[in-house]
């Protein structure tokens, strides 16, 4: 609601927003993940939403730097070091969640987002 209200935010804010709106339209969770990424260009850290059709298809790539959706393989601008989403918490290959690492409440500010929603 922050986000909304300030008419600005973060590439955290942007993929949270897509995540959460996305979950109520109907989209389930295991589908969905929020990427911590490099920007290779940009040389920093950034937050990109992925969408899994399947778990074994390369995931789609939604990302407020760019209006365009692509797959991951396409975003060679991007290098992924791990994903999240509600339940779990993946370490990175080439562009999608490879090994599961645990649950995602392993990330802090994750679960403080979570209670501040009201999950």
């Amino acid at each position: 609601m922050e986000f909304l209200v300030s008419n600005g935010g973060d590439c955290e804010d942007f993929s949270i927003a897509k995540y959460y709106t996305l979950r109520e339209l109907g989209v389930p969770i295991e589908k969905m993940s929020i990427a911590y990424v490099k920007a290779l260009e940009l040389n920093q850290a950034h937050m990109v939403l992925t969408y899994y059709e399947a778990p074994d298809r390369i995931p789609l790539v939604l990302d407020n730097l760019t209006p365009d959706i692509s797959t991951a393989d396409q975003r060679r601008d991007l290098q992924h070091v791990y994903s999240f989403n509600g339940d779990n918490l993946w370490l990175s290959k080439k562009g999608r969640r490879a090994d599961l690492v645990g649950a995602s409440d392993r990330l802090k500010p994750w679960v403080q987002v979570q209670s501040r929603i009201g999950q």
